[in-house]
């Protein structure tokens, strides 16, 4: 599991990335269609991704096949069911506090 984004939900794509952009000085990274925005973080590989889609305020772990992650830690409570995301899949889980934790995979 590698960390690799931090997921930031918002309402208002243009307004949360304008505020990251202009009063935080973060770089874009890359865009996905009109949902998705994420932001270069100082000092390491780490990106913060802006999103309209649903969830929750969370970190993103990159492993090898979400769907074999899934399997293989099926005890616990999956918060957002498996989905496709362009070259790969995600899928939400929360952790005994309720905070909401993401893994992905993706084709490099």
């Amino acid at each position: 599991m590698k960390p690799t984004f931090l997921y930031v939900p918002t309402d208002d794509l243009e307004a949360t990335a304008r505020f990251y952009r202009d009063e935080l000085k973060l770089e874009e990274a890359w865009r996905e269609g009109d949902d998705t925005i994420a932001f270069a973080l100082p000092g390491g590989e780490l990106q913060l991704m802006v999103s309209s889609a649903p969830g929750g305020y969370g970190p993103m772990y990159l492993v090898p096949s979400a769907d074999e992650w899934v399997r293989e830690h099926a005890d616990l409570e999956v918060a957002q069911p498996l989905q496709q995301i362009p070259g790969g899949a995600t899928v939400g889980f929360t952790d005994p506090a309720g905070n909401a934790f993401y893994v992905f995979d993706q084709e490099e």
